[in-house]
């Protein structure tokens, strides 16, 4: 799984120096950051709207569907901001021996 996305990674990060005329990746860096997380935001809706119908109709092939472009444009925004998914896959590693309480108590400290 991990692979996946370290691939996409890298597509992301090529697609830097791409034309924006003839990629949307590239044309989303070209629009800023304000972009990015609008569209982020946009996926992210979807998603909880997806989710929930999907809870009512028990079809989860559009909440799959949205929640595969909520994690794409989250790693188009980590991109842009000079991160990749590793170092958020280290995060959730990190987190493995950690309750879901003591994990959130942490980072209340900060």
């Amino acid at each position: 799984m991990s692979q996946v996305l370290s691939e996409l990674g890298k597509i992301l990060e090529e697609r830097k120096a791409a034309d924006a005329e003839k990629s949307y990746v590239a044309s989303l860096y070209r629009s800023g950051l304000n972009k990015i997380l609008e569209k982020v935001g946009e996926e992210a809706t979807e998603t909880i709207i997806a989710a929930k119908d999907a809870k009512t109709n028990g079809n989860n092939e559009e909440v799959i569907y949205e929640t595969a472009d909520l994690w794409f444009h989250t790693l188009v925004m980590l991109s842009e901001l000079g991160e990749g998914p590793e170092a958020v896959i280290a995060e959730l590693e990190r987190r493995f021996d950690l309750s879901g309480l003591e994990e959130k108590a942490n980072r209340t400290k900060k």
